[in-house]
């Protein structure tokens, strides 16, 4: 796959990720999640400060048939503020999307 193709891809699941959180949180506005552009550093979906109150994540998203999940969960951790929790939302072709993230913390967000 040529890297253009790979970048699209890329693009597509984070317009993707950021429609179902709008769809999700009717409290958000447009404006409040962003997606990062390909080749900036940190992580793909930008929240505004109203959204990062409805969503506690730092969302890392891959598209990609063959996922590395240990180098994808380092490079979230990497790119997560403090207080926040750190996810890879990831599919590959003709499949659904999937997340990751650290069970404790799932967990405490459900108490």
């Amino acid at each position: 796959m040529k890297p253009r193709s790979a970048k699209n891809k890329g693009v597509r699941l984070q317009n993707t990720v950021a429609m179902m959180l709008y769809n999700r949180f009717d409290a958000l506005r447009a404006g409040d999640i962003k997606t990062a552009i390909m080749g900036e550093s940190g992580i793909d979906i930008v929240l505004s400060p109203t959204a990062q109150d409805l969503i506690p994540l730092d969302i890392e998203c891959k598209n990609t048939e063959k996922l590395n999940i240990w180098k994808a969960l380092q490079q979230a951790e990497a790119n997560t503020s403090e207080g926040r929790i750190p996810a890879v939302v990831f599919k590959r072709n003709r499949s659904k999307i999937y997340i990751a993230m650290e069970l404790e913390e799932y967990l405490k967000e459900r108490s």
